[in-house]
């Protein structure tokens, strides 16, 4: 289904590298904003950075791909030598396709993972690659967010989940 996330976890840094090799992931595209880094805290980007170091050393690429611009991207994932795509335009899913194509990946190699159904669900779906939604770091968004997650609440309750999501602490189905 086009919002439907494959999984639901409270947070990336919950990802496992070991059950991800498992899976035969190779690639984890990640929204930027309240899904990888806290959207106005940059204090995350620690946390960020050891992911990126576990994704790593599992040989799996962890690559942002966002709506935000390239200046705002790469402020603060270049110091940290992580891979992004800026003005991705979701929840079109072009940016995820020509990326995964470029990386020489098959769409069940890719993980995307983010905090929003109408953006990141909605383009990892139509790109047909795996889908993670998580618990979005903080409670407050930007405006233009909050315009999504106004319309999320309507999707909520049209795909039949009215207590919102049930998020995990691992990858499982369901």
């Amino acid at each position: 289904m086009l919002f439907r996330p494959k999984y639901t976890i409270n947070t990336i840094y919950n990802l496992d590298p070991q059950k991800l090799n498992e899976m035969g992931i190779k690639a984890v595209f990640s929204d930027l904003d309240n899904t990888l880094l806290a959207w106005n805290k940059f204090e995350t980007a620690k946390e960020m950075n050891k992911l990126n170091r576990r994704l790593a050393k599992a040989n799996i690429k962890l690559v942002v791909i966002s709506n935000n611009n390239a200046q705002r991207v790469g402020k603060v994932l270049t110091p940290y030598h992580i891979d992004f795509v800026s003005e991705a335009r979701k929840p079109l899913p072009f940016a995820i396709t020509r990326k995964r194509e470029e990386m020489h990946l098959q769409k069940d190699q890719v993980m995307m993972v983010g905090d929003q159904l109408i953006t990141d669900m909605q383009a990892g779906n139509l790109a047909g690659v795996e889908t993670v939604l998580v618990k979005p770091l903080v409670e407050t968004d930007k405006w233009n967010t909050r315009i999504n997650r106004f319309f999320e609440k309507i999707i909520f309750f049209f795909l039949g989940l009215s207590h919102r999501v049930t998020f995990k602490e691992t990858l499982q189905n369901g």
